[in-house]
């Protein structure tokens, strides 16, 4: 049995390790110990078929292999066989270590694998679940991500070859600044001449030239005077190759920074358009400077009590007209938006222009849907036209400019963000077709705007013109003397370099240090050729053409911070929030102590009363006006009817008696007095009747709408609202119109009712007698009414009353008193007097005393009759009673004719019908239109803030609005607080 450790039971068994795991060096099995072959049969598989052989061999003879071995002595007497032996071991010990350093690598590897593979394991167990917050990164970056193609980004981005070539090259700097250096030492300074021997002597020392003795002779100070100009005109030249080169670096710097910047513009329209498209169907925020907006917005339309004013910060564009103010602002706006003229006034009120970031480059108006498309030529002419028609339309007539402000919002990829008010230009001269106070105006709107401690002030200057011709410079100086928040902006420079003769004019004009204000920066800028059909990418080709070659810049007059109009945009952009940052939250404090005050006197004033602004209190009276025109639809048509009868017999009663009822009475015979009522009749209905019917209609509609009216202004409605109300009953009757269609069928209807005479019972007959009485009896009233006033009070009224007749009266009594003499011997009088008899009257008047014209005779003679007639008539009508049964049998023969209660039949007959034909007509028709036209009057004044504010009016009003709109300010101030804290 072998001994474990013993040289042959390792030996056989790393040969067996050797051959089990397939190594390379095998040893024949007859050369293996007798244990070591007994071991390989067993594990081979025949001992044990379920476990594998090589797995159990090797995992055993490894844990052995690891025992300390020591190199094998050949048993003696082995001789040649022993050391082929020998060397085998050898062999097989070589190839052991070698597997072994092999596994140990590869265990190493294996096992620092699952090592870090376990630590990252436990890392991750540590870390929080983000799989919750997977919501706060939108959609569309992942989409985004996905579809953005990395290999085209790729090649889109510079080369680093190209990014080197936009390098300067260091060592001509390092000689540049060496140059510099030497010449600074020298004495020299850039573009002057050198002066002295000792800068000669400097100069030559730096280049490496020995100095001069002073003892040369006159040839070396010849060459030394030849070397001094050759060396100022290539300093010179090398001042200016070194003032271009920079200048051409810094050009190519910028193209790159505009390239780069062209690129994230690309990038960002992209997600903002994916944003947009609503990939993701979230509700998209506000931008801070729309927020910003609506709160200027809402402060424009506000009327500000209790020292509650408009603090809050925007850019005021100022200057002179044609100075370029709108050239500019359009050059910010990157959009040709504004009307243009030549020379002409074009701004006439105060244009509020939001600027923002967006995906389209659009324009769109306050109060307007509608969105203008900014790269579409046909779009900005509409924008153009637009904006120049709501400046006509603010202007009041006899006036040339107006301060009420249009609000317009431009959104594009790459604007900076802000609010800026393109002022009118302030003038010098009131020229021919403006109003006399134009320049007045001008200056009180400009100063209105200005006085604001926390308005940025952007001051125009026409670079073309001379600057002692400025009116703008001074009003600013006035308004800011500091220069703490103005910006001084020249334009038309590249005018200015052209027309003046020495360019340091434009230079002291940019430091300042010409004009008496001052500023917080000074920028110059070109904005065009002048021509209006320019875009705005051509303008900018050209201004960074014209600061590229100008000389202004090249000499060093002009820093490159100055100039370009995307320089000047940047710098008002970051004022701009500097100066709300610092402000806002001071001006939300002033809102809020104006809310509290307000608030308090609300309490005091009105404590039981809502607050109800001015809409709210049209939408309430709103309501009650439409439930009062509803309750019209109500009335019953027996109301209808009876109201529509009444008032159309007192319309025609008057033509009735005096035209047919009268002169038909004073025929002799009834056919004569039957055909002479008949075509009276006839007459009446061809030509007034249906229009008094119709005229009796409408006036009774707009009667009963004013009842009601007035009745539900009694059922506690609040006063605040009568004018309103009526207001919109007049005017909704002034627009009625009556169907004129209606006429026709009701003249039909009229002409049926009169010619029928047949009554066909008694209480009709009955009822025709008691119509007949009613009106014969009222006409008599009124007749005897007519004929007091005439003679004057009687002897009664003379004695208890303490009366007097006037002496016409006396007169007219006299008469009256002769005439009824008359009256008394002949009954049967006619209705006009005779000449003769009229003389017989006078004659008998003079005989008492008593002068009078005829003509007064004849008009007390037909008062008289028309009493005695109605006297008859009356006694007529109760004999009538009876004569039912005679009209009934056709007794024409009859002593008792009553053809005047036929005719009262008939035309009590008439409006009947003709009422109740109104009556549909009003219900069916006019009720509905009325109601109609109520609700088209509401529609209007509710769109008209003017007329409201003109019928609804009072403290409490006005108050319920100022409460309203503070409330509104400081919400709208926070939340713009809340989200600049986390801008910020």
């Amino acid at each position: 049995m072998l001994r474990v450790g013993s040289k042959s039971a390792c030996m056989a068994c790393r040969n067996l390790v050797s051959t089990n795991m397939g190594v390379r060096f095998r040893v024949p099995l007859q050369k293996l110990h007798p244990l070591s072959r007994a071991i390989h049969h067993r594990y081979s598989g025949n001992a044990n078929p379920q476990r594998p052989p090589h797995r159990t061999a090797a995992r055993y003879f490894t844990s052995m292999s690891r025992l300390p071995m020591r190199p094998p002595k050949p048993p003696p007497g082995t001789g040649g066989r022993g050391h082929q032996q020998q060397r085998n071991f050898w062999v097989a010990q070589l190839a052991a270590r070698l597997l072994k350093l092999r596994y140990i690598l590869l265990g190493s590897a294996v096992g620092g694998g699952y090592t870090a593979k376990k630590t990252y394991d436990e890392w991750k167990e540590m870390l929080p679940d983000f799989s919750e917050y997977n919501w706060v990164i939108p959609d569309f970056v992942w989409e985004l991500s996905e579809q953005i193609d990395l290999e085209k980004l790729a090649k889109a981005l510079p080369e680093i070859e190209e990014i080197a070539k936009l390098l300067p090259d260091f060592n001509k700097i390092g000689e540049n600044f060496t140059f510099l250096k030497s010449l600074l030492s020298s004495g020299v300074s850039l573009g002057s001449e050198v002066k002295g021997a000792s800068g000669l002597h400097l100069l030559l020392e730096t280049s490496g030239d020995p100095p001069l003795k002073a003892t040369d002779s006159s040839t070396a100070a010849t060459q030394d005077g030849n070397d001094k100009q050759y060396k100022k005109s290539s300093d010179k030249e090398r001042v200016d190759q070194l003032q271009e080169e920079l200048l051409r670096t810094q050009l190519k710097y910028q193209r790159m920074l505009e390239r780069v910047e062209k690129e994230n513009k690309e990038l960002r329209k992209v997600v903002l358009q994916k944003d947009d498209k609503g990939i993701h169907r979230r509700k998209v925020k506000k931008s801070l400077i729309d927020l910003y907006s609506e709160v200027l917005d809402i402060l424009s339309d506000y009327d500000a009590n209790y020292n509650t004013q408009d603090h809050l910060p925007r850019v005021v564009v100022v200057g002179d007209q044609s100075a370029g103010k709108t050239s500019v602002l359009e050059m910010i706006a990157q959009a040709r938006i504004f009307p243009r003229g030549s020379g002409e006034m074009m701004t006439r009120s105060p244009v509020k222009v939001t600027l923002s970031e967006g995906p389209h480059h659009v324009a769109m108006f306050k109060d307007s849907g509608r969105e203008f498309d900014l790269t579409k030529e046909d779009d900005l002419a509409a924008l153009r036209h637009e904006i120049e028609l709501r400046m006509r339309k603010s202007v009041k007539e006899g006036q040339t400019v107006s301060c009420e402000t249009i609000s317009l919002s431009v959104k594009g990829p790459g604007i900076q963000r802000m609010v800026l008010v393109d002022l009118p230009g302030v003038i010098s001269t009131v020229t021919a077709g403006m109003a006399s106070d134009t320049k007045e105006t001008i200056f009180s709107i400009s100063r209105a705007y200005m006085q604001n401690p926390n308005a940025i002030i952007l001051c125009i200057q026409d670079g073309s013109v001379d600057a002692e011709r400025s009116i703008v410079t001074d009003l600013v100086s006035q308004m800011d003397p500091q220069g703490k928040r103005t910006i001084f902006v020249l334009t038309k420079v590249d005018l200015a370099e052209k027309n003046l003769a020495s360019p340091n004019r434009i230079q002291q004009i940019v430091e300042g240090k010409l004009f008496p204000m001052k500023a917080l920066g000074y920028f110059a800028v070109v904005t065009g050729k002048g021509s209006s059909g320019e875009s705005i990418d051509s303008i900018k080709d050209y201004e960074e053409d014209f600061f590229q070659n100008s000389r202004l810049l090249r000499d060093g007059m002009l820093k490159a911070h100055q100039v370009t109009t995307k320089n000047l945009s940047l710098a008002v952009s970051d004022c701009f929030w500097k100066m709300v940052r610092e402000s806002v939250e001071q001006q939300a404090d002033v809102f809020k102590a104006s809310r509290f005050n307000l608030e308090t006197e609300w309490k005091n004033n009105y404590p039981r009363l809502r607050e109800l602004d001015r809409n709210e209190l049209f939408e309430k009276a709103k309501n009650e006006i439409l439930d009062e025109v509803i309750s019209l639809s109500q009335v019953t048509p027996q109301h209808w009817e009876a109201i529509l009868q009444k008032k159309l017999w007192e319309r025609v009663s008057t033509h009735v008696i005096e035209n047919i009822y009268l002169p038909a009475a004073q025929t002799t015979d009834s056919g004569t007095f039957n055909t002479t009522v008949d075509i009276k009749l006839k007459q009446w209905t061809d030509k007034q009747l249906p229009h008094k019917a119709l005229e009796v209609a409408w006036e009774t509609l707009q009667e009963e709408f004013a009842r009601f009216m007035a009745e539900y202004k009694g059922k506690d409605q609040d006063d605040i609202f009568d004018k309103l109300k009526e207001a919109v009953k007049d005017e909704s009757i002034k627009r009625h119109k009556w169907n004129e269609r209606a006429k026709d069928s009701l003249r039909v209807i009229q002409h049926n009712a009169l010619e029928d005479r047949s009554i066909t019972d008694k209480p009709q007959w009955d009822a025709a007698i008691q119509f007949m009485e009613e009106t014969l009896q009222s006409r008599l009233k009124d007749t005897e009414s007519v004929i007091r006033d005439m003679v004057g009070p009687g002897w009664r009224q003379r004695w208890l009353s303490w009366m007097n007749r006037t002496p016409d009266q006396h007169i007219r009594n006299e008469t009256k008193n002769e005439l009824e003499r008359l009256l008394k011997l002949h009954d049967e009088h006619t209705a006009y007097l005779a000449n003769d008899e009229v003389t017989t009257v006078r004659k008998n008047l003079e005989g008492r005393g008593v002068e009078v014209d005829p003509v007064l005779i004849k008009d007390t003679w037909h008062q008289l009759y028309r009493r005695h007639f109605l006297q008859k008539a009356l006694s007529h009508c109760n004999l009538c009673k009876r004569g039912f049964y005679y009209y009934q049998r056709h007794f024409v023969d009859s002593e008792l004719e009553c053809n005047d209660v036929v005719l009262f039949w008939r035309i009590q007959r008439m409006l009947v019908i003709t009422a109740n034909t109104l009556r549909q007509q009003l219900t069916n028709t006019e009720v509905r239109r009325l109601e109609k036209n109520v609700k088209e009057v509401l529609d209007d004044f509710g769109e008209d803030m003017e007329k409201k504010t003109h019928l609804i009016t009072g403290r409490r009003v006005q108050l319920a609005e100022d409460l309203k709109k503070v409330r509104e300010i400081q919400e709208k101030l926070e939340a713009f607080i809340e989200a600049l804290h986390k801008e910020k």
